[in-house]
């Protein structure tokens, strides 16, 4: 049995070694990818929007939200939590202001 333990333990460090990730970690699917679908339903923008249209929708988003207008302060962070997420996803090479 403590064989067993140490072959588990040596195979674990040896992926962990090569990969730099250890064996359960690449198990789990990213949660990257649930969260920018979360994202993109929260703004009401599709999967090819450019920044122009996550700027905009956002906006229009926090005008709904906002404290001043009956909104919470949870509800503007998740806005801007989204905008954020899907500005990042697309990178520098679209880094043009509005």
């Amino acid at each position: 049995m403590a064989r067993m333990i140490l072959l588990l333990f040596l195979v674990c460090a040896a992926i962990k070694a090569v990969s730099g990730r250890w064996p359960w970690e690449m198990l789990a699917l990213p949660p990257r990818k649930a969260g920018l679908a979360q994202a993109r339903m929260l703004l009401g923008v599709g999967e090819g929007a450019s920044r122009n249209d996550i700027v905009d929708a956002h906006r229009r988003l926090i005008v709904r939200v906002h404290p001043d207008r009956g909104g919470t302060d949870s509800l503007v962070h998740e806005a801007n939590a989204a905008r954020d997420l899907l500005l990042a996803q697309l990178g520098e090479r679209n880094k043009e202001l509005p």
